[in-house]
């Protein structure tokens, strides 16, 4: 998918901010770090039968600027309600998180039996310079901890994209990562988590960067139509 010039600047800013960089007085400021959170939408309480699905990433997964319900896990957290699904929603985005931050920091969140694990991080590499080979071994990292701890969760990859401001041969490999990695770990994919919401102004907030409690309406509705089946299919 060819990435329009308006999605290049604010792909520029979004990282930028998430990293902690400024690069004018026009740029917002990094969100600020969050400890893990369980999203507040579960109409019942969790009980020994109910799975868990984790949102592990950074400040898309966290839902900076928006109100705790509007956040990507709390408005899945509602499909999953309407949808009488025995599933609680865990929020476990940090706000400026790195794939080697949530390498280290994957034990924490595994501590509890995990059904469903959607991993959204590699932006904030970007900006970093992380170089490509490095990113795609943390994200197998934590893939391989979930695992280990359990064998049988769903993974789901939510894929993102970069201008080409890095020289094609950079965007090109980091693009494919989350298709290569989907496939040899056997998860589902989410192409482009910000599919419709990226580059919109009034799907974001002003700062450029993080969807509006409007887009990440849309938002769910991408990650829905890829988790929803899948959630469907492990409670059959």
């Amino acid at each position: 998918m060819k990435v329009p010039q308006f999605v290049i600047i604010t792909w520029s800013v979004l990282v930028l901010g998430a990293c902690g960089f400024s690069a004018n007085a026009q740029t917002a400021p990094a969100a600020p770090a969050t400890r893990p959170r369980v999203s507040q939408p579960i109409a019942a309480p969790a009980t020994s039968s109910t799975k868990r699905v984790v949102f592990f990433g950074n400040s898309l997964t966290a839902g900076y600027g928006v109100a705790p319900k509007s956040n990507l896990p709390s408005l899945i957290a509602q499909k999953i309600d309407s949808a009488r699904l025995n599933y609680k929603v865990v929020n476990a985005g940090v706000s400026g998180e790195t794939t080697a931050g949530g390498l280290a920091r994957v034990g924490n969140v595994l501590r509890l039996p995990v059904d469903v694990f959607v991993l959204e991080l590699g932006a904030n590499d970007v900006f970093r310079l992380v170089p490509v080979p490095e990113i795609r071994r943390n994200l197998q990292g934590i893939i391989d901890a979930v695992r280990r701890r359990n064998p049988k969760a769903q993974i789901v990859i939510a894929g993102l994209q970069i201008p080409g401001d890095f020289g094609p041969g950079y965007v090109t490999e980091f693009q494919s990562v989350f298709q290569s990695i989907a496939t040899k770990n056997r998860a589902a994919l989410i192409p482009y988590l910000l599919e419709g919401v990226g580059g919109v102004p009034d799907l974001n907030q002003q700062d450029g960067i993080h969807p509006t409690a409007a887009g990440y309406k849309v938002v769910a509705n991408t990650v829905w139509s890829t988790l929803g089946p899948l959630l469907q299919t492990k409670t059959l």
